[in-house]
């Protein structure tokens, strides 16, 4: 039976909750998860400092062994290189820049002499383009000083971390937001699986739950078979043999734009979720923040429900 998707009366109260709620908690903890956030990248700077001679060694070889670094590089230069922008003027694969910024790797389907040659370009433009301004002994010709480099450091890490700051504040509130499901459920007499190797969403026991498994959906005519991530999957106390869990996609958001660009993404996870696990599959969203009428209005017409993170004894009424 539908919880809160049939209940337009009570949208815009809870709407406007939610908001006051991801208000105060960004107030309060998102400052501290970009600090933290900021420390590990300055951390991270510092040691390609390390490696690269404090960017006076940037070159083929340096990106072919450590293709890891290109982030921390792009955001070394003048201006700040986007991954698109940094392949187009250095008239590389797109794709290599995508591969090597993303995963730290490099792609596994380039021939080696169409890799060097990519490599020699990019390394060729980062040196052209490092920022004098911030690392201050290159145009010197000089060591820095440990003060000079923690500065550098310190300015190249808020860069990258501006560049990714949505990310970090999401990532961040979907711990919180997981984290008081699973204080909820704990306090309910659920127990949470006990190893990575044991969370499957077949199989589960009664009164168990698990994060970011792994559940089969189809996708295309053909029927193709995709691996979607959900975020809590939870069994029942009263299931009976045989059936299946309560998937939830915890979602959360600074601004109201933003929902309306990807509520798309939780229906088409729907859709998929039912072509593989039948019609009966329950699949709902644990939402904090601004998600406005509009949203709601389109995800309740796919069929999907939702508990607001503010109220979260609702998850009673899907059967927890």
């Amino acid at each position: 039976m539908p919880v809160n998707r049939n209940r337009p009366d009570r949208w815009k109260a809870d709407i406007a909750r939610s908001v006051d709620m991801y208000n105060d908690w960004f107030i309060h903890f998102a400052p501290q998860a970009f600090k933290d956030s900021r420390a590990m990248a300055t951390d991270e700077v510092v040691r390609t400092f390390e490696t690269t001679h404090d960017l006076t060694a940037i070159d083929m070889e340096l990106l072919r062994t450590r293709p890891y670094i290109l982030p921390t590089l792009r955001m070394a230069t003048c201006p700040p290189l986007a991954v698109d922008r940094l392949a187009g003027i250095a008239g590389v694969s797109n794709h290599l820049i995508k591969v090597m910024d993303k995963s730290g790797k490099l792609p596994t389907r380039m021939s080696w002499s169409d890799l060097n040659r990519d490599l020699a370009k990019v390394a060729e433009l980062l040196r052209k383009m490092v920022d004098s301004d911030i690392l201050v002994w290159l145009d010197e010709d000089r060591r820095p000083s440990s003060e000079e480099r923690y500065r550098a450091a310190t300015i190249i890490a808020d860069r990258r971390c501006g560049a990714v700051a949505n990310p970090i504040i999401r990532n961040a509130q979907e711990i919180r937001q997981l984290e008081a499901m699973e204080n909820w459920l704990k306090d309910k007499g659920y127990s949470r699986l006990p190893s990575p190797d044991q969370q499957s969403y077949k199989n589960m026991a009664p009164a168990t739950f698990g994060f970011r498994l792994n559940v089969p959906g189809e996708q295309g005519p053909g029927g193709r078979q995709v691996k979607l991530s959900v975020d809590a999957v939870v069994m029942p106390k009263t299931a009976p043999p045989e059936s299946l869990p309560l998937l939830v996609e915890a979602k959360s958001a600074g601004d109201f734009t933003n929902v309306n660009k990807r509520r798309k993404e939780e229906a088409t996870k729907m859709r998929q979720l039912r072509q593989s696990l039948g019609q009966d599959v329950q699949f709902i969203l644990l939402l904090c923040g601004y998600f406005d009428s509009g949203y709601l209005g389109y995800e309740a017409a796919e069929g999907i429900d939702w508990v607001w993170e503010h109220r979260l004894d609702d998850l009673v009424e899907f059967g927890l």
